[in-house]
């Protein structure tokens, strides 16, 4: 992309240096408005040309940017070439900047940043992410946000870049919490209760039943025998557990449409029950499981009895376990799927749990395991509402509407709304997010509500309301203007430095597709935010000549257009008032 200027400099090197222009692309980058030293657009890195290209000599780098910029001559394209340092700066013709950037970002739409050299050759993949997994018959916890909003986020960009991605919710539906929860239900529950508020009811009998057991040794020994009885296919058992996940998934299905996030398919640890048995057979056919004195089964990950390295993968009874279902369900997706890339999306508690469950697969001998990867994340701390502190997702979507609300209520601005309700969710959304993705996932972060909602400043409410405003522009000045433009109007700094920043959309994707991390997009948004900001204030619309007010409503539609693209990336969606 970068409106092929990125290709053009590339031949024009290609003839100098004798290498092929696609060796080429990938050194040459957009410079970030951060750190421009002058006007230069693009830059060549000579070092990491250098590591692309082993033939070419390596004296000097600074000496060899310096013959290099002398070499290369200036054409309608670049007007201007130096040498920085370790590095070639190319200025680009500045109309011909104008006139390819609003081209570029009106062809392209919703695609503008995506399809861009960068990308070219990329093979389209089948990937699987398996994210948000909360645990059937308990609220939807907190917990599983984070998982939640980091899957939706790697699925819509690998989704956006043209892979077939399939979503997979594999749920926490099976274990010894129904035993527990079974034997509490006969114990403690209401079945107008159940039917009036499932989720509500069975976490109020899960913590009751927890509670007696510590206490009451003959309760523990009921939920043992009532999971027993669920892994034997007992009827009565599995009648009443199917209906405990019935009734959370709809739960689930709700919540999940609020946060505005689907899945291709809804599975779970009980799924692998029967195939877990097999998995179990297959490990001892290999020689790899062990029986310990206490009845259980283990495979040693170090081949060399080194006990630190056993994972029990069977319990005395004959039950199985989380890690046995894990692996039933990676060789299953295998076979259904055929996937080029699994991503599991948990917390960084269970690295070794998935760096166990990968070296199992690959001791059992499949290869394919390579293309399966675990993305942690860290923990969020401190969140609470103003009940105290906050267990479950809903309690912060209801909080999250009504501090927006109020918000919206104190600012005389505000526009009257048709949905004030999902307005505010949907800023308040976009607040959660950006707050949640500003830095690197694997950080823990202290949460904070003022921080949140704060308007100004690099949030996600700041985001939602410079959409809001380029909306309002446009509807109040677009009948008029967008026909009639001239590109040759946008050579103030304010416009240039917006041009340049829409340049390097695609790598900023393109860096984000490489480490999943989406704070590059979060950044690259706010920026542009802050600068439609301060264009805004300067670049009047109103009472302007048709053609200066056009090019200048153009540029602003191109920053909607862009600020859509990346938002949506996030799972933000756009509100047009607020």
């Amino acid at each position: 992309m970068a409106c092929g200027f990125r290709r053009s400099i590339a031949s024009q090197l290609s003839r100098v240096l004798d290498l092929p222009p696609e060796n080429l692309i990938k050194s040459i980058s957009a410079i970030p408005l951060s750190i421009k030293e002058d006007v230069a657009d693009f830059r060549l890195s000579v070092d990491s040309l250098l590591e692309n290209n082993s033939d070419l000599s390596r004296p000097d780098i600074q000496d060899q940017a310096k013959r290099l910029a002398e070499k290369l001559k200036c054409d309608a394209v670049v007007s201007e070439i130096s040498a920085g340092p370790r590095t070639v700066n190319f200025k680009i013709n500045r109309e011909l900047l104008t006139k390819a950037v609003l081209q570029q970002v009106i062809k392209d739409g919703s695609k503008y940043g995506l399809k861009s050299e960068l990308f070219s050759g990329l093979p389209q993949r089948r990937i699987v992410v398996d994210f948000s997994s909360p645990n059937v018959a308990k609220k939807f916890h907190v917990g599983h946000l984070r998982s939640t909003i980091i899957g939706n986020f790697i699925a819509n960009l690998k989704e956006a870049l043209g892979h077939q991605v399939t979503r997979i919710n594999y749920l926490g539906d099976w274990g010894m919490q129904f035993g527990l929860l079974g034997t509490g239900f006969q114990l403690f529950g209401y079945e107008e209760k159940l039917q009036s508020n499932p989720l509500q009811h069975l976490f109020e009998v899960y913590v009751q039943v927890n509670k007696e057991a510590a206490d009451d040794k003959n309760i523990a020994k009921l939920a043992h025998e009532f999971f027993q009885r669920l892994e034997l296919g007992d009827t009565q058992a599995l009648s009443l557990w199917q209906r405990f996940r019935d009734l959370s998934v709809v739960e689930y299905i709700r919540i999940y449409k609020r946060l505005g996030i689907y899945f291709d398919e809804y599975s779970g640890e009980s799924f692998y029950r029967e195939k877990s048995q097999e998995v179990l057979k297959l490990l001892d056919s290999k020689g790899l499981l062990q029986k310990t004195t206490k009845g259980t089964a283990v495979v040693d990950l170090s081949g060399k009895g080194d006990p630190s390295s056993l994972c029990t993968v069977m319990r005395s009874d004959g039950t199985s376990l989380y890690a046995t279902r894990d692996l039933a369900a990676a060789i299953d997706r295998m076979e259904k799927y055929n996937f080029d890339t699994m991503i599991y999306v948990t917390d960084k508690g269970q690295r070794k749990h998935f760096q166990q469950v990968f070296q199992m697969l690959k001791m059992m001998g499949y290869d394919w395991v390579e293309r399966c990867q675990h993305v942690p994340f860290g923990v969020v701390q401190g969140m609470k509402t103003r009940r105290g502190e906050v267990t479950f997702l809903e309690d912060v979507l209801n909080e999250i509407q009504l501090r927006m609300l109020q918000n919206m209520a104190s600012i005389k601005t505000s526009k009257k709304l048709e949905d004030p309700q999902q307005t505010a969710e949907r800023i308040g959304l976009a607040a959660l997010i950006i707050q949640d993705f500003r830095g690197l996932l694997l950080s823990d972060y202290q949460f904070s509500w003022d921080r949140v909602f704060q308007s100004r400043g690099d949030t996600g409410v700041f985001l939602q309301y410079t959409h809001a405003r380029l909306h309002s522009l446009e509807e109040t000045f677009g009948c008029g203007y967008l026909n009639e433009y001239n590109t040759a109007c946008l050579q103030e700094p304010q416009s240039v430095s917006i041009l340049q920043h829409l340049l390097r959309f695609d790598e900023v994707i393109y860096r984000t597709y490489q480490d999943l991390q989406p704070r590059h997009i979060v950044s690259y948004l706010l920026t542009l935010s802050h600068l439609a900001s301060v264009a805004h204030k300067t670049l009047q619309i109103k009472d302007s000549p048709p053609e200066v007010a056009g090019a200048r409503l153009q540029l602003f539609k191109a920053v909607r257009s862009v600020l859509v693209n990346g938002m949506k990336l996030l799972g933000i969606t756009p509100v047009c008032r607020m």
